[in-house]
């Protein structure tokens, strides 16, 4: 649920990768040491002397071209069997593509109307509670978890902030050997909060508090249990009034099991027991809970690109005031070059979001505040191409040619998606 996103426990973060949920799996650190894969090739960038090549280009016809292009490379490359594309600014155009397959089985072609399972972009809408709290004066990010929740290894000493941040020291719970047999023997089973956390802390913490980034799903499961006790109602019910209703997102949802709204992509993995590709399409996502069970499509997560990189909602309202969105978007080094990570949320090169991944589905959402270009990659499969993950494939792929002073070059990690 984190790929930076991150694997079942082969995981990669991407954006931190933006999303994954998983680790991998023969186990390692939640965030391990970046193996770039350089993405498919695509067109040559324009020259520098563009005067839009250093922000975003125009989307002209020979532009849109050149995406189609490096995106169905980049599918025949890594073998991804259905992708929806989607760019949007608001005076250089918009380009909406979909191609390949959203079902293997019977050849029915992606389109750009499915909903997807996005993954570790979930810890965007948790956060995002969590920071309604902070404005509403019911919490402080400098708060110790263990102000609302026991028996945390470290607890009196990691903040709110830290686990946002990434920074916690925690172990990662997706990384436990344990917990991959588990969910793998029966991925329709559930899973509780609880649970989760228990796979967690049966592992010594890492580091102390705040002295370095590690991607860590178990942050998310512990704000999410905050969110419920300090807004006084289930996670999932919480985000959609608070979060969902405000920005008009009437097709993101935050499922209590493995129901899945129609119409929707089969999605494959290889993220399995066996290690052989099967359809993960009613896999219970309850094992990402506030890290990475949302479910969501592209028009919705399209307004939520801007909407999280600028707390503003689509009627010019605040949803997040100035100051704490500030903090929001302050980011820390991360262990990838021209890479930062802020309160749930990514800054690549510019483009601000996340990514998400889990077993069958992998999804990018960013935006970039220069041209107030947004950019939506949604598939149907997580395995990986030369140790990278497809979504970031495809984000390099399309940034090079639209964005090529900005290029989103995120390279696949353990553990985070």
């Amino acid at each position: 649920m984190t790929h930076w996103c991150g694997r079942l426990r082969r995981g990669a973060v991407m954006f931190v990768a933006v999303g994954a949920l998983v680790s991998p799996v023969s186990g390692g650190a939640a965030f391990g040491a970046p193996a770039f894969a350089p993405a498919a090739a695509s067109p040559e960038p324009p020259s520098p002397s563009d005067s839009s090549a250093a922000d975003f280009r125009r989307l002209t016809p020979d532009v849109t071209r050149q995406v189609d292009d490096a995106v169905q490379q980049v599918m025949r490359e890594a073998n991804v069997p259905g992708v929806t594309v989607g760019l949007w600014t608001p005076d250089k155009g918009s380009h909406v593509r979909s191609f390949g397959v959203a079902d293997k089985s019977n050849g029915q072609k992606m389109s750009s109307d499915l909903y997807i399972r996005i993954g570790s972009e979930t810890k965007t809408f948790t956060v995002t509670a969590l920071l309604k709290l902070v404005d509403e004066g019911k919490l402080n990010l400098n708060d110790p978890i263990g102000k609302y929740i026991g028996g945390v290894p470290n607890g009196d000493k990691i903040t709110l902030r830290q686990l946002a941040g990434m920074r916690s020291g925690l172990f990662n719970y997706s990384e436990d050997p344990g917990f991959f047999k588990a969910l793998t023997s029966d991925p329709r089973l559930p899973f509780t909060p609880q649970q989760l956390l228990d796979y967690a802390f049966k592992h010594p913490v890492l580091f102390p508090p705040g002295e370095k980034f590690s991607y860590c799903n178990t942050n998310l499961i512990l704000l999410g249990l905050v969110v419920e006790k300090v807004g006084g109602a289930p996670i999932g019910e919480f985000i959609q009034k608070n979060v969902l209703v405000p920005a008009g997102l009437n097709h993101t949802s935050f499922p209590v099991d493995a129901t899945f709204p129609s119409p929707h992509a089969q999605g494959y993995t290889d993220q399995t027991a066996s290690g052989k590709v099967e359809v993960s399409t009613n896999w219970n996502p309850s094992w990402g809970w506030a890290a990475g069970a949302i479910i969501s499509d592209l028009q919705d997560l399209r307004v939520w690109a801007p909407t999280v990189a600028t707390g503003v909602l689509p009627d010019g309202t605040t949803l997040i005031s100035p100051a704490t969105q500030k903090q929001r978007l302050t980011t820390q080094p991360t262990t990838i070059p021209g890479a930062g990570y802020g309160l749930g949320i990514f800054n690549v090169q510019g483009w601000i979001g996340h990514n998400g991944s889990l077993p069958g589905y992998e999804t990018l959402t960013i935006y970039l505040p220069s041209s107030q270009a947004t950019i939506v990659v949604l598939l149907n499969t997580d395995i990986n191409h030369d140790s990278s993950e497809p979504s970031t494939l495809f984000g390099q792929a399309i940034t090079k040619i639209v964005s090529p002073g900005h290029v989103f070059n995120l390279p696949a990690q353990p553990a985070a998606r």
